[in-house]
């Protein structure tokens, strides 16, 4: 079967460091803490046939690893027990992702790989993983939906499937992998009604 990977990641945050760009003196650099990933049919019903999800040990440009902030923590629930706990390297936390993708494209509302790969993976010191090809942006695929272009600019990841009132279990605000479940029981709901074609997702 035909799949593809809709994935969220959680980023280093203070309060207020979204409309200042990372650039107070005091802003941690953007790196990824969490990562959650769906693999999602493009055939038959249009099953969830897994999910994936990795705590992140977010490390800073010296090799040091970061301490949490308490309103990152307020907002994604990740405590620096669970990274003590579960957390992995930057290295095996992307390896366990593309094992998980067996090859699919990987979709994101917006361009999350950027602080998956591009930042996280150049903060580390690393070569990141996966190309760029292999990513791209659901954005598009709710375009080719139909969604008005002025509801897509206000509606983040985690209002997705509410917006199309899907019908879908309990999902924490602000956690990887339940918003990537946001977005991919939208975009099961929008196959499953004939409103967006598996053929817009490409070769995933």
């Amino acid at each position: 079967m035909k799949t593809a990977i809709i994935f969220d990641c959680e980023f280093l945050c203070l309060e207020g460091s979204q409309r200042r760009f990372w650039c107070a003196a005091h802003d941690p650099d953007p790196v990824i803490a969490e990562i959650g990933a769906v693999k999602l049919g493009l055939e038959a019903d249009f099953p969830i046939l897994g999910t994936y999800k990795a705590y992140v040990r977010p490390i800073d440009r010296f090799g040091n690893q970061y301490s949490l902030d308490p309103f990152f923590t307020t907002l994604t629930g990740i405590t620096e027990e669970i990274i003590s706990a579960e957390g992995v390297s930057l290295q095996d936390g992307l390896a366990g992702l593309d094992g998980f993708s067996g090859g699919a494209g990987f979709w994101s509302w917006g361009k999350d790989e950027l602080n998956m790969m591009a930042i996280s993976c150049y903060i580390a010191g690393i070569r990141p993983p996966i190309p760029a090809h292999r990513f791209d942006n659901a954005v598009k695929l709710l375009l080719a939906a139909g969604m008005p272009i002025e509801d897509l600019a206000k509606t983040p990841s985690n209002k997705l499937a509410d917006y199309y009132s899907v019908d879908h279990p309990p999902l924490q605000e602000h956690d990887a992998l339940d918003d990537a479940l946001s977005v991919s029981y939208t975009l099961q709901h929008l196959m499953k009604a004939g409103k967006l074609q598996p053929e817009v997702f490409g070769n995933s």
